[in-house]
C-alpha cells in the first residue's frame, strides 16, 4: 500500500498547494449584485470542493476554504461549523473589530496539510460581509468559530496561518502534532 501524503491528497481534490501565486496575492471583490451569478457559481465550486475533501478527511472541529485554494482570485470562502449548523457563506469579507482578547490554538491549512502550527488569534471578531442582493452584513463569532473565519478572510487577503504565527515558532509535522494531546480548532 502507497501511503499518500496529505498535502498530495488535496491536491488530488483540488486545492491549490502552498507555493502557488493565488495563495499570496489578495483576491478581487465581487460588485453585488452585478455579479450575483458569479458570485452563486463561484461559491456553488466552494461547496462542491467542500463536500470532495470532506468525504476523504473528517473536520470534527470544523473547515473552511476560500476560493484562491481552488483556483479562483475572488473574494469568497465557506466555512462549515462544528456539528449540523449550516455552512456561513462569506463575499467580500473584512474584519472590522478584533477583541484584545486571544488565544493560541493550532492550525491546519488544505494548502499545506502536512503542518500543523499555533497561531495567536483574537478571541472574538466582527466581520462585514456582502449579500448576493448587495447589502452589507455585519456578524459577530467568537471563539472557534472566530478562528475559523479569520483564518478564511486572512486566505483572501493573500495571508497564510504562518504569518501570524509568533516569531521563532515554527509549524510541526501533522504525525507529530497528534501526538501533543493539544485541542486545536481548524485543519
Amino acid at each position: 500500500m502507497i501511503d499518500v501524503r496529505p498535502s498530495q491528497q488535496m491536491r488530488d481534490l483540488g486545492v491549490v498547494q502552498h507555493g502557488a501565486g493565488i495563495l499570496s496575492e489578495p483576491a478581487r471583490a465581487f460588485d453585488l449584485p452585478a455579479e450575483r451569478d458569479e458570485a452563486e457559481r463561484i461559491t456553488d465550486e466552494l461547496f462542491a470542493a467542500m463536500e470532495r475533501i470532506g468525504q476523504v478527511h473528517p473536520f470534527a472541529k470544523g473547515m473552511g476554504i476560500a476560493a484562491p485554494q481552488i483556483g479562483v482570485a475572488r473574494a469568497a470562502a465557506i466555512v462549515q461549523p462544528p456539528g449540523d449548523g449550516p455552512a456561513i457563506t462569506l463575499l467580500n469579507p473584512r474584519i472590522t473589530t478584533r477583541s484584545g482578547q486571544t488565544d493560541e490554538q493550532y492550525e491546519g491549512c488544505l494548502s499545506f496539510f502536512d503542518v500543523r502550527g499555533l497561531v495567536l488569534r483574537p478571541l472574538k471578531i466582527t466581520v462585514e460581509t456582502t449579500a448576493l442582493a448587495g447589502e452589507t452584513v455585519t456578524t459577530v463569532y467568537e471563539r472557534g468559530l472566530a478562528r475559523l473565519i479569520h483564518h478564511e478572510v486572512d486566505h483572501l487577503d493573500g495571508l497564510l496561518y504562518t504569518a501570524r504565527m509568533l516569531p521563532g515558532v515554527e509549524p510541526i509535522p501533522v504525525e507529530e502534532y497528534r501526538q501533543t494531546g493539544r485541542s486545536w480548532a481548524y485543519e
